[in-house]
Formats: structure tokens, sequence, C-alpha cells
């Protein structure tokens, strides 16, 4: 029943993984430009680097500190560290925004980074795992050859060099992992921050990857039906008893020391926060695990081994998430998607698990009697499955393949829009430009011209020149842009320069303003109107007026462009350029429209005529002047008018500077 159950989670991952890949983070994720990092870093990494820490404790208790009463326990540790640092490598491919570049870290250090300390210390760790764990997997009788058998006594014989080293490569990383958080004392709530955050980190990673060995004997005895070894066991829980108080008078004596011991206890939600994640990750287990009674106990040793993994969790995610302050309005919680990779990282974690204890001698003696000494009988025939009616080998996997299949396709139908079909932008309607009054001054480095908005009866008169000015504000957000239409005409060429930019005209029109055609904001605009076509060639039968080859599907690509019925159309000699064959009706967004016009014909302008334009004329400065409270002093003779769309300000006349050209 569990590996259907994990199945079915890794079903859900594939569904989550083609739309990460093929979509995004933007399309999977709650994550964003000002919250960069979310459940993703705080479990796959904070929590999953110490999740392994299992791997480097009991090495050192056997190795180091010749505890070999433990030795039993050495392999499936390494073994669930080895796999929990793959899952942590893996995790992090989801949530670096170009994954392939992963191992830029190997060629481009940055020594100065605990970050790059971090990557290299566990690309290292994940390496010694893998030499630690190569003795279990030579030790199948795939590999009983020679040359397999020579390498199997080096991975011996270095055994100790390794352990030393992984030991190390341990300390470092599970500390530095504490050490990125150093950098935001003001962002980070006081009651987690410390200056000694990196041994906080490290202490609680021992604590917790004795209880992790724990659990994972627990599972082992339940799903492989291994003998618990509680006396054994009973040791790992009281020197975890150890660590954990040893963590909680760390954590304690940091936050007296600091003069915060009040801010604890004060009420708030933080504090009630910090005194429940202390106590169900150490003071609980910590105090239980001091009575043997509890220790000797499978339920007290389970829950307390439960307790700590959910607090030491919760602790990096406290960290990394709930006490990390955000700006407002940028606030975060994780998507189901994000919930789903990490779970499902974790399902395949398990089945690999599973796979090597199956397949290999994880655990040295070969457990294949239940706790009452008899082999595990078969199932017996059941009339009511249909289990019975195919062959063995057949018979779970088909089971595992329907679970997967059918959470993957139920995973698809939860898929946002953007998951599937790629981003969804919103209609956004243009607005269309409006004519106010304005002055024009020149300025001061002799390239351009600054513009003004005015009252209609200003009490003090800007020196400059009065002029009529175009409010170009497609969306009506207020980042507005002055355009001084008339002194543009007079200095392209009067009538004659309209053509530069109208460059498209509607059917008995002339000069069509912008957002006739491109009428939506940042999408395409389909301005092909077919339905009064076909009233206007008389029905159906006009059909062949456009779409001349019947050879030919009707559809828009095989018919007629635009411009080879509306000659018209297209302005002779305009500054835009558009391919005739390729009208067929469709519009860019008003922005891209803009930009692409104003942008170029300014560039232009520079190569041409750099003497009276400066370097900086094709700068989006030039046009978007957005003004900001402190510089309302620059204009502080006349009232300023805070947004397009508002009242004009009634005090001292109304006037702000906002755009140039």
């Amino acid at each position: 029943m569990l590996k259907t159950v994990l199945w079915a989670i890794v079903g859900i991952l594939a569904t989550v993984t083609m739309a990460r890949f093929l979509r995004g983070l933007g399309a999977t994720t709650a994550l964003s430009d000002s919250t960069p990092w979310g459940f993703w870093i705080a479990f796959d990494v904070m929590a999953g680097v110490a999740l392994a820490a299992g791997g480097f404790v009991l090495a050192a208790t056997v190795y180091i500190f010749g505890r070999e009463k433990y030795r039993s326990f050495a392999r499936p540790a390494i073994l669930t560290a080895f796999l929990g640092y793959i899952a942590v490598a893996v995790g992090l491919m989801y949530d670096l925004g170009l994954p392939w570049h992963i191992w830029h870290p190997i060629v481009y250090p940055q020594y100065h980074s605990v970050l790059f300390e971090v990557a290299a210390c566990v690309i290292l760790y994940l390496t010694v795992l893998f030499f630690e764990f190569g003795p279990v997997i030579l030790e199948h009788p795939v590999f009983h050859r020679p040359v397999f058998r020579k390498i199997h006594q080096i991975l011996k014989k270095i055994a100790i060099p390794l352990v030393i080293t992984g030991i190390v490569l341990s300390t470092l990383h599970q500390s530095s992992l504490g050490s990125l958080f150093l950098i935001a004392p003001y962002r980070l709530h006081p009651l987690w921050y410390s200056p000694i955050i990196w041994v906080l980190f490290f202490i609680s990673a021992v604590g917790l990857g004795l209880m992790m060995v724990t659990a994972e004997s627990f599972f082992s005895a339940w799903f492989f039906g291994h003998k618990l070894k509680m006396n054994f066991l009973s040791g790992l829980g009281k020197a975890a008893s150890v660590v954990l108080l040893f963590y909680f008078g760390v954590r304690l004596a940091d936050i007296a020391g600091r003069g915060l011991l009040a801010m604890a206890f004060d009420g708030s939600w933080q504090s009630i926060l910090f005194l429940l994640e202390l106590s169900i990750s150490a003071i609980i287990p910590a105090g239980m695990l001091l009575f043997k009674k509890i220790r000797l106990s499978p339920v007290g040793l389970a829950a307390c081994s439960g307790m700590t993994i959910l607090g030491m969790i919760g602790y990096r995610f406290d960290v990394c998430i709930v006490a990390f302050s955000r700006p407002e309005g940028m606030s975060y919680f994780p998507s189901w998607m994000e919930v789903a990779v990490s779970v499902g990282i974790v399902a395949i974690a398990m089945l690999v698990f599973i796979f090597f204890v199956e397949k290999l001698k994880v655990y040295p003696e070969d457990e294949e009697e239940d706790h009452d000494g008899k082999m595990k009988e078969e199932a017996h025939f059941d009339p009511a499955t249909m289990r019975n009616l195919m062959p063995k080998s057949l018979a779970t996997p088909r089971r595992y393949s329907l679970a997967f299949i059918g959470s993957a396709a139920l995973a698809i139908a939860f898929l946002p829009l953007d998951s599937l079909f790629g981003e969804q932008y919103t209609k956004t309607p243009v607005s269309k430009t409006t004519t106010i009054e304005g002055w024009q001054k020149k300025r001061s480095n002799k390239f351009g011209h600054e513009l003004y908005l005015i009252d209609a009866k200003p009490d003090v008169a800007p020196d400059g020149e009065q002029l009529n000015l175009l409010m170009i504000d497609g969306n009506r957000d207020g980042r507005l842009v002055l355009f001084p239409h008339d002194r543009h005409s007079e200095t392209l060429g009067q009538k004659d320069s309209c053509r530069q930019c109208h460059h498209q005209n509607l059917p008995f029109d002339k000069n069509t303003s912008c957002y006739e055609c491109h009428s939506e904001m940042y999408t395409t605009t389909d301005i092909f109107d077919h339905s009064s076509h076909i009233q206007k060639l008389g029905g159906n039968q006009g059909c062949v007026r456009c779409h001349q080859d019947q050879s030919e599907i009707k559809a828009r690509n095989t018919s007629l462009a635009c411009a080879e019925c509306h000659t018209s159309m297209v302005v002779q000699d305009t500054f835009i350029k558009l391919p005739k064959k390729e009208m067929r009706g469709f519009a860019v967004g008003y922005m891209d429209a803009m930009h692409g016009m104003c942008i170029t014909c300014h560039q232009q302008k520079i190569e041409k005529e750099s003497h009276k334009y400066g370097s900086n004329f094709a700068d989006c400065t030039n046009c978007h002047r957005d003004i900001d409270a402190s510089q309302l002093h620059e204009v502080e003779p006349y009232a300023i008018m805070r947004s397009p769309h508002e009242k004009l300000i009634e005090s001292r006349g109304t006037v702000e500077r906002h755009a140039g050209n």
C-alpha cells in the first residue's frame, strides 16, 4: 500500500515537473522578484540538509568514537544521507531560474561567498557519501568480479579518511546554512536572528540526525519487518536528549545575553511561535528522553523522534519564511505545486531507499523473519482481486502504474491555465490620449526641453513657452508621458511629417490614432472584422475575393494580405516599415508599438544629429520622467499635481514637471 501511495505522489510530481520546466517558475510557484526564495529553499535545502545529518553523526559514532554496537545503524544512515543530499540537488534544479547553470560555482568560484562554501561542501560531501556507500553496492552479486572486489577492498581501507572528510564537510556546510542569514539582521526577527546562528544550525542538525536515524529504524521495522533494537535506540535517544538540551540552553543564553528574553514572553504571535517551536523541537522531547522507561518504549521514542523532526523543520521554515520580514504587499504563501514537488522528491527518495534495502545488504543481517521468528507467508488466494488473474511479476507493477498515471492525470485538472497554456495576459484596453495645456522650458544642458503640466489659471507662469501637450497614459496607471505633438510636427516638416508616425489608416480615415488599432496595452490586437467583410462583399459568395486559391484551406494565413485590397491603408514613405504581404489584421500591443516607434526614431536622431540631441535622447527617462516626494521642493512656487487623474491641488497654482523630450 505504501508503495502505491508513493507512486501516486510521483505521478503528481511528473505532471508538475513538466509544467515547471516548460512554463517556468512563474507558472508553477508563488515566487517573484520580491520573494525569490520560498518553500523549496526552506524544505528542500535548509531542512533537507539537516534531515540528512544522520549520516555524518552515525559515521562519527561508529568509526571515530568506536561505538561498534551502533554499526548496524551506520549503513542505513549513510544511505539516508546519500539520498537526502541527492534530493537537495534535485530540489535546487527546480528552484533555480536557469537550472542548467547549476555547475557554474565549480568553474566560477566566489571565494568570499558563504553560499559558495555551502555549494562546494555539498558537492564534495555528496561525493564522499557515494564512496562511503560504495561497498554496499559492490557487495551485490552482479559485481562479483576481481576488479570490483579490488575497488571494494580499497574503499574499505580508506573508510576512516572518508568519514573524517565527511564530518569536516558536514560541519562546515551545516553551520554555513545558518551563516547565510548573518547578512539580514534587520530582516530576520530578533528571536531567530543571532550572531551565532551558525552554531545553532550545527547543534540542531546533530540532534535532528540522531532522531532521524531512530525514525528510519521505526520505518524499517514497520515496512520490512526488521526487529527493533530498543536497547541501542535507547542509547541514541539518550544522546539526543543531551544534544537537544544543549541546543535549548545555547539558544536561551543567546537571547538572554542580547537582552531579548522579555520579547520571548510578550504575547505577540512571534513569541508564541518561538515558544511552540522550541518546545516541540527540543524542550519536550529532550525532557521525555531523560526517562529510561520512555526511551525503551517504542511509542515514547517514536513520539520524541516525530516531535524533534517536525520542530527542527519548523525552525528552518521560521528562519527562511515565517520570521523573515518582507515589505508590505510582498507576502508569500507557497502554491500547491511547490508542495507537490517537495513531497514528490521525498517520495522518490523513499522508493529508492526501499529498492536498495530490498536489493542490497543495507542491513548487515538479512532479517527475513517477522517478530515471531516465522517466515512471512505468501498472500492467500483472494477471488475478489484481479491480482491473482495475472502473473505475479506483473501484478504489483500494474497497480503502481495505474496509481502513477491516475494521479498524474488528476494533477493536470488542477494546474492553473498559465501552467498549461503559458502566461495568460489580462486584457487591458487602451484609453485614448487627451490634450492638456503645458509649458516647455529649455534644459540647462542645451539638449532638449523640460515639460510641465499647468493649471488653467496658474498664479505664477513658469519661464518658458506655453503649448498643448498630449497626455499618453494608455492603461491609466498614472505613469504618463507628455508629448508635444505640435512641436514634433513643426520640427519634422509640418503636415508632411504626419506620415512618419501615422503609418496605417483605417478605411475612410486619415492619420488614424495609434489606439484605434493598438487597442490592447500589452497583447496583440486582432483588428480584422471578418463579419463586416462578409457583409460588404455579398455574403459567402465574396469569400473568393480574399481566398483566391481554392486548393488551400480558407484561413487567415492563406488569404490575401490587407494591403492588397486596401491599397491606401499603408501610408507611403512612413517611418514604420511593414511587409505588405504579411499584413493580415494583427496589431502589436500599444506599449510595444509606442516604444518601438519612439525609441527607434530617437536612436536614429542620435546617430544623425548627435550634436543636437545628446547621447541620452533614447533613454527611458527622457520621456518617462516621474516625480517623487523628494523632488517637490524643486517646483515649490507651484502646487503639485500628484496624478494625472486626480484633481489639481489648489495651493499656489498647479504645475508638475513630469516628462521631457
